[in-house]
């Protein structure tokens, strides 16, 4: 379903023109971790041995509390048999969220967990270079051996000693003596 991104970005142009965004955000996460904890509501959600109106009940039923456009949107998503894309709509909008607000997710690399003031100082850092707003998230990968790597706004930095091991050897290999 090529629509799902604009499905998130035309949710968030509703909420946001409402002053809605940040509690719809909330809803979103609230309505991703039900689906995500139970694998199979989604595939009763979009299965045709249920009625439209049973399906679009239960999204009624089980979400009650949501923001009235959040719930609209599951229900058309119900309707289309597209609840199992429900994660692509929320990264759509998520990204526009971010993107409005000078968000950046930076998701940083390392051999061993950074601490506290190494993320404290590369935050900063990034900050400087980039501007706006940085959410830095870690991840542990033991086989980049050490360094780091960067990921952001569809971007990769490798600084990685693995990395640069690998390039050396090339270098040795193709190097004619």
């Amino acid at each position: 379903m090529t629509d799902l991104y604009e499905y998130g970005r035309a949710l968030f142009l509703v909420t946001e023109e409402r002053g809605a965004s940040d509690a719809a955000l909330k809803d979103l996460k609230t309505v991703l971790a039900a689906l995500s904890s139970e694998p199979e509501y989604p595939s009763l959600l979009d299965t045709p041995a249920l009625s439209k109106d049973k399906r679009v009940g239960l999204i009624d039923e089980a979400f009650s509390g949501i923001d009235e456009s959040v719930k609209s949107l599951l229900m058309i998503l119900c309707e289309k048999r597209a609840v199992y894309a429900f994660k692509q709509v929320f990264d759509a909008f998520s990204k526009e969220y971010d993107r409005s607000r000078g968000i950046i997710r930076v998701e940083a690399i390392t051999a061993v967990p950074l601490s506290e003031e190494q993320k404290a100082t590369l935050t900063h850092r990034l900050k400087a270079k980039l501007g706006g707003t940085i959410v830095l998230s870690g991840t542990v990968d033991p086989s980049i051996l050490g360094g780091i790597k960067l990921r952001y706004s569809g971007k990769q930095l490798d600084g990685s000693v693995k990395t640069r091991l690998d390039s050396f050897a090339e270098a040795l290999r193709t190097t004619v003596i």
